[in-house]
Parts: C-alpha cells; structure tokens; sequence
C-alpha cells in the first residue's frame, strides 16, 4: 500500500529554512504535508510556512541528528549542512533525498570537477591546488596561464568564492586554502537546465533557460525561458543535463549550470543537488514548478509535465551596493500594476549589498514581450534601505 502523505502524520523534514524552503512550503501547504524546517535564524523565512519550526545550526551533528529523529523523509534547500549527521540517519532507515554523500561531493568544487572528469562530462579545464603557496608556484612554472577563473573549493555561494584573474597581481589577493584554477571559456551564453529523477529512477527535465549575470556580483539577474539559443543546442543541453543525474544517480530537483562555447559546443559549469535560481520561473511559467516536482520525486510519485505555460522572464530582485538596513521596495506599486507580473518578496527584513531579496516573474504570450516588460520591472524596482 502507497503511503500517504497527504493530510496524515508523515512529516518532511527541511534542513534550510531560507527562501527556498519557504517557496518549497508554498506547495507542502498545497497538498497538505506536515513540515519540520530547520535553520540557524530566528527569523527564517520559512519559520510561519512550517508545521514546526526548530532554531539550530545546519552544520551541528548533534543538532541535525535530532532534528531527524523526528522526520519521515529529509530533504535539503542548501548544501552547507552537516552530512555526517545526514549520512548515519539514513544508515538508521530515514530517507534522505538528495542522498548524503551526493550533497558532500557537490560542497566540493574540486570533487565535483574530479567527477565532470572521471565520468567523460564535458567541463572546463582545470587544476587544482592544496593551498595558495602551491597555486602560485604552478603559476611561476607556467603550470597555467592568465586569464584564468579562480574558484574556492568550499563555501563559496552567489558569486561569493569566485574571482577572474587577469594578471599576476590578482594572484596576491586571493584567499588562502585549497582551490581550483579553470581555464577562461569565452563562451557565447550560459544556460541551465533542472531535471528531477525520482526514487523510482523516474526523470523529466524543463525546458532550458538562458541566464543573464550581474557583472559585479556574479549574480543572475535575469533567466528566459525558453532560452533564446539553437532548439538544438537547447535539445542537448537537456540530454547533457539528464546524464548527469542519471551518472549520479540523484533523487530529487538537480539544476545543471551550463556554458555555450561560440562552436557551440556544451560544458558544465556547476550543479547544484536542490531547488535553483534558475528554475523559479517555473512556478507560473510551466505546468509543474520545480518545488513541487522535488516533492514528486523525493516520495516517488509520478512526476509533473514540464511543458512551458506561457514564455517567461524572472528578475532577480537583489539589495542595492549603497543600502545596508531595514528593507523597502521602491516602485512595486508600479509592478503590481502591470499584467502579467507575479511578485515572490522572500521575507527577509533587512537588506545589504547584492543580498537576494526577491524575484518578480513575468508572463507574455511572446518572449520578446516577455523580456520588454522585464526591463520595465528591473528599472522601476530598487530594493534600498530608508
């Protein structure tokens, strides 16, 4: 007999109490699954959305071990978290999806690279170094040349962890510890693709979507669905993105991060084992949103239909550089008041530098209306502090 999870006992725990968790508690209030969240901050934006809140540190064994004990199924909505604790609950029975020792390989940059590698999936080429003494030697010995993108091993989220280098200099200012050199990859678009696999080893992939970053920030401040790039290109980014869920053998959303070279050949950048930026847009703009596609898969029931509702464009709505403090959105009176548009604010109050805030979704008929009414958005919305 199936289980039921729907208006029963059963809880799901969520390790991660951020805006993902609470956009993945939008559709656990929707089917009626009782949720345990966890996270480190009493003011969590998935605190209210939850059954039950628990304020603790995510990379604590202890604290990760008891929040489990009172869990059916566990999953996760950010990857710096404790797997040993993760790892001996599902020794004990609990299921854990993404499975443990995938979130530990994805943590490190550098073991995700040695993957790419060992499994024959295109990537960038790479090396990787123990400390900065040793980084800097291979460079004296032209081990590699500039320009080159560096990459901490750990830790490094948003944009943070990542740094271009240009000139020797660059080299000086980096931080201590192991890392990883990438060649530069004059690439024409950078797109993505999220692709659920379920407990049954069910899969289905959205359709892709080209990204825009933020050149500052290394943010993404834009993502189109569809991406506006060769349907055959787009065709392969998918198949490329099911591979690698499949070599992994992942159970749950996986998002896969990729670079169109100008021969138009394919690269992975990096993935990431849970619900992504790049997939937020599916919550109007698909049939299915990739939050509650994760839920299909981590209980093993059938997966949703990925189709595209309508063309899409999601603006990342991200802190001011000047503005440090108690949040305003500036100018989303004039948002709200445009068709089409849907407002996702995440419930942080306070805002800084680059910090994500919110997105706002918009729908039109065509992509090219689409993306008009973006810019629109991007220009009228400021996210400051009074």
């Amino acid at each position: 007999m199936a289980k039921n999870y729907f208006s029963s006992d059963f809880t799901l725990g969520i390790v991660g109490g951020g805006q993902l968790g609470k956009m993945l508690l939008q559709e656990t209030r929707r089917l009626d699954i009782k949720t345990h969240t966890l996270d480190p901050s009493p003011v969590a934006p998935s605190r209210i959305g939850s059954h039950h809140f628990t304020q603790g540190a995510l990379t604590d064994y202890d604290t990760v071990m008891a929040f489990g004990q009172a869990c059916d199924v566990l999953t996760i909505e950010i990857e710096n978290i404790n797997t040993r604790a993760l790892t001996h609950l599902a020794e004990a029975g609990k299921k854990v999806f993404p499975q443990p020792h995938l979130v530990e390989l994805i943590q490190s940059k550098i073991r995700q690279k040695a993957f790419y590698e060992e499994n024959q999936i295109p990537t960038a080429p790479f090396h990787t170094f123990p400390d900065g003494a040793s980084l800097k030697a291979a460079f004296a010995e032209e081990t590699f040349s500039l320009p080159a993108v560096w990459k901490i091993d750990r830790g490094g989220f948003d944009g943070r962890g990542v740094q271009v280098l240009r000139t020797a200099q660059d080299l000086e200012n980096l931080p201590d510890g192991p890392a990883l050199i990438e060649k530069l990859i004059p690439f024409e678009r950078e797109l993505a693709v999220v692709v659920a696999r379920s407990a049954g080893g069910q899969m289905k992939a959205f359709p892709t979507v080209e990204m825009d970053f933020h050149p500052e920030a290394h943010l993404v401040e834009y993502v189109f669905s569809p991406g506006q790039t060769d349907p055959t290109i787009s065709k392969r980014a998918r198949e490329l993105a099911c591979a690698v869920a499949e070599k992994l053998n992942i159970v749950g959303v996986l998002a896969v991060e990729l670079f169109v070279t100008p021969g138009g050949d394919l690269l992975i950048n990096e993935v990431a084992p849970r619900v992504h930026n790049s997939g937020h847009l599916s919550i109007e703009g698909n049939y299915t949103s990739q939050f509650e596609q994760h839920l299909r898969a981590i209980l093993d029931l059938p997966l949703g239909a990925t189709d595209t509702v309508q063309p899409a464009v999601m603006v990342n709505l991200v802190g001011e550089p000047e503005h440090q403090g108690p949040v305003h959105y500036q100018g989303l009176e004039q948002v709200l008041a445009m068709p089409g548009t849907y407002v996702h604010l995440y419930g942080k109050a306070e805002t800084r530098p680059f910090r994500k805030m919110g997105h706002i979704t918009v729908l039109a008929p065509e992509l090219s209306e689409a993306r008009r009414k973006a810019r629109q958005v991007k220009e009228s919305v400021k996210v400051i502090s009074l």
